[in-house]
């Protein structure tokens, strides 16, 4: 490919139609992506914070805010066809170099931290077959966990289209017992379970019902970020507008899928049987109706799912680095590929630090709880600016043609940027912290970009930033080297 300019590529030799990625790919990869390990542990994460008034308020705002972000990422691919990679093409179009750096730093971050979180997550749930793998971060696990990263790192290696074609093959085996739980628990359900303690005010551990929401955003945040695969991958679809259309439909299947395992759960445990149960909690709803075989089904389909996710997620964490070294944006040798069209230095940068961190799992001993709450933290930045710059072309009209109403789209970039800053709040400190340190690790590797192609370092704004970022980053690493905050 060759690059032409903010994300633009045109169109080399090697890319033939045969090997792009058709409409059932391509909505694969969304709902591959978004449908982890999270779905199968939204029972007990949901119900460990709030009551299910607060869960249900909670669906309800990020229904709104990710279906703000669905129509802002169907736009975008619509009225800017030429910007490759969705998240950081339109934060750097939108608002230059560095934003731009910035949200495909935080979006690389999100995809092999919550990669780490999955291989914690899919040996926890082989413990129950093989109870040596302890929480996902014993010796065991991570042995386990490493063969598996590396597997999947070859795998990749012979081609993207033909991961993606495995990809969507799994991600069709792990919906079925998704959709068998949820038929099982609607006849299992019990009103009067469910409304025990509806407002969950009468425990004194909860809090008040906005806490409880803000309990539930990050969790929530968790399961449907992927929303944008699609879009990440538009270079390699073979017609632009199939981008639009497997986001809606990804979107779409992943509500109804979530909303219904985590309400249908609370009317057939009671929410403190629920917060008490082992991750993936589904597996207990689904053993406590019928018997230990629903244990089995579950933490097998956890397995699968999980894979399948991994392999969705490796994609896309190689993908964006990928073509921000090819836009100069970050290091040139992020842009190298192999032979096969992979991009194969940001693959190995990518599992390497995977596997650092599954290390480091086993020394911190961290949570699956802990690693996707910093995972949905750090892409907070890419969704915030994507909605930024929907309302940007909106206000100014750029893309628009002459009469055509702007009021849509403003609006809909608005409440995008608006639910990503409000779950930058939900967040808490303790996540915001950390995601500063990782964040500020990354100014001196845009530098080194910025003088690779001998272009001007900072603006004033972004000199500014790049300050103030790096003296955060500094006093968050601070904080967590004495204790004061620590989400691990």
């Amino acid at each position: 490919m060759v690059t032409t300019s903010i994300g633009e590529r045109l169109p080399d030799a090697s890319a033939t139609k045969s090997g792009k990625l058709r409409l059932g790919a391509l909505t694969a990869l969304v709902v591959g992506s978004m449908v982890g390990s999270g779905v199968f542990s939204l029972p007990q994460n949901m119900a460990a914070g709030a009551g299910p008034l607060a869960i249900l308020i909670g669906w309800g705002i990020t229904a709104a805010g990710m279906l703000a972000l669905v129509f802002v990422y169907q736009t975008l691919a619509v009225r800017k066809p030429e910007l490759d990679a969705g998240p950081y093409a339109y934060a750097r179009a939108g608002f230059g170099p560095f934003i731009g750096f910035n949200s495909a730093w935080g979006y690389w971050i999100s995809a092999w931290v919550g990669n780490v979180s999955y291989a914690v997550v899919v040996f926890s749930a082989l413990s129950y077959f093989f109870p040596g793998f302890g929480e996902g971060n014993t010796w065991q696990a991570v042995l386990g966990a490493s063969f598996l990263l590396w597997l999947i790192h070859m795998l990749i290696l012979a081609g993207i289209r033909q991961a993606a074609v495995v990809n969507a093959l799994v991600t069709l085996a792990k919906i079925a017992p998704i959709v068998l739980f949820i038929g099982i628990a609607a006849v299992a359900f019990q009103i009067d379970v469910f409304s025990i303690d509806l407002t969950g005010l009468g425990t004194a551990d909860l809090g008040s019902i906005t806490t409880q929401v803000k309990s539930t955003m990050l969790v929530t945040l968790w399961v449907f970020i992927g929303i944008e695969g699609a879009s990440v991958f538009s270079a390699r679809a073979e017609r632009r507008r199939d981008v639009a259309v497997a986001t809606g439909v990804g979107f779409f299947t992943c509500l109804a899928l979530y909303a219904l395992v985590s309400l249908l759960s609370l009317g057939v445990m009671t929410r403190p049987e629920l917060a008490s149960l082992k991750n993936p909690s589904m597996a207990g709803v689904l053993e406590h109706v019928v018997g230990p075989w629903g244990a089995i089904l579950i933490n097998l389909a956890v397995a699968v799912s999980v894979l399948g996710a991994f392999l969705s997620w490796t994609l896309l964490a190689a993908e964006i680095p990928h073509v921000a070294g090819r836009d100069g944006t970050m290091p040139a040798f992020f842009a190298r590929e192999s032979e096969n069209g992979v991009p194969s230095t940001s693959l190995l940068i990518t599992n390497g630090l995977v596997q650092l961190f599954l290390i480091i799992t086993l020394f911190a001993e961290s949570t699956y709880q802990a690693l996707f709450s910093i995972a949905s933290a750090a892409i907070l930045v890419p969704y915030i600016f994507s909605g930024a710059y929907a309302a940007k072309l909106a206000f100014t009209g750029e893309s628009y043609k002459e009469g055509e109403s702007r009021w849509t789209g403003l609006v809909l970039g608005l409440v995008a940027t608006g639910y990503g800053l409000w779950l930058v709040y939900a967040a808490g400190p303790a996540y915001i912290f950390m995601c500063a340190v990782l964040y500020a690790v990354g100014v001196p590797f845009y530098a080194y970009a910025r003088r690779e192609h001998r272009e001007r370092l900072f603006g004033p704004f972004e000199m500014v930033l790049a300050v103030a970022l790096v003296a955060v980053g500094l006093f968050a690493a601070y904080e967590m080297w004495t204790g004061a905050v620590s989400p691990l």
